[in-house]
């Protein structure tokens, strides 16, 4: 496991426990070079949904992806590793359990956003200017208008 802290490439496992109701085995690690401790998940990767992109294309669900774009609104916000991996299987949990194994991208992107309004203000605001690919400040200003109207 490569240390999030220097980029070495080799940790040692401390301590091991089910999580997530038996679904994730949370490791805590500490980097051998380092010495920084670091919490590592691993869970079944199997997962059988695809994500309908905006011009049709399909693609494998990733959590990665997902995990990629939270961890860079929260760049330097008061969030944990453990808040980031919270948020991101509560997301991967909410599209496995619809009936239906393909989900548009505008869903993952409006689950995401909607998950980063109830953690971090800033980290939301990062997010939603990607997301919704705001052109300047006019267009995200039209939006929180529109949000408030709404009572979101």
């Amino acid at each position: 496991m490569i240390c999030p802290y220097c980029g070495h490439a080799e940790s040692g496992v401390l301590e091991s426990r089910d999580a997530e109701e038996g679904r994730v085995i949370r490791r805590r690690r500490e980097c051998e070079k380092c010495k920084k401790r670091f919490t590592t998940y691993e869970r079944v990767g199997n997962i059988d949904l695809k994500v309908v992109k905006k011009d049709g294309r399909k693609e494998d669900f990733l959590r990665e992806k997902v995990e990629r774009g939270v961890r860079k609104a929260c760049w330097k916000r008061p969030v944990s590793e453990e808040e980031i991996q919270e948020v991101v299987d509560e997301i991967e949990m909410m599209l496995l359990n619809r009936k239906k194994t393909e989900v548009p991208s505008r869903d993952v992107g409006g689950l995401v956003l909607t998950r980063m309004k109830k953690l971090d203000s800033i980290a939301w605001v990062r997010f939603a200017s990607v997301y919704l690919d705001f052109d300047d400040l006019g267009d995200f200003e039209n939006y929180l208008k529109e949000e408030s109207k709404n009572g979101k």
